[in-house]
């Protein structure tokens, strides 16, 4: 089950905690051979801060042979790359998995429909990481 808040963001909730959910996409990444650019803690860097905040991540990843011939394509596109999906736990203790509709995407940009595929991956591994 899925959601769309009409603002190009897909939410789909987790069966897992914030922790193990980074930890499977981190591994269904590693299995792919896709980079981890980064892990942003939101939450640990709030608590840091003497601030509090629901446990929130985000994972930056992508493929420069995946990503550059979008790029090329859709030059403005470099802003939204590379993907990122978040992982947060909502007031409720609920967690989310959500990222960026790459229909959004496609439209916002420009991307020529048969690269679509290449930015898609995002749908497939939200999801699997929820289940």
């Amino acid at each position: 089950m899925t959601f769309s808040s009409g603002n190009g963001i897909v939410d789909v909730p987790s069966n897992h905690s914030v922790d193990q959910t980074v930890e499977r996409l981190k591994g269904m990444l590693e299995a792919k051979g896709v980079a981890i650019f980064a892990v942003f803690d939101h939450s640990g860097e709030a608590e840091k801060a003497g601030m509090k905040m629901p446990r929130t991540k985000l994972l930056i990843f992508g493929s420069p042979k995946a990503g550059t011939p979008v790029m090329l394509a859709a030059p403005s596109i470099a802003i939204d790359l590379p993907l990122k999906i978040l992982v947060r736990e909502d007031g409720a203790r609920k967690v989310w998995v959500s990222y960026n509709s790459p229909a959004y995407l496609q439209e916002r940009h420009g991307v020529p429909r048969e690269l679509l595929q290449n930015i898609a991956v995002v749908e497939t591994l939200a999801s699997k990481a929820a289940e």
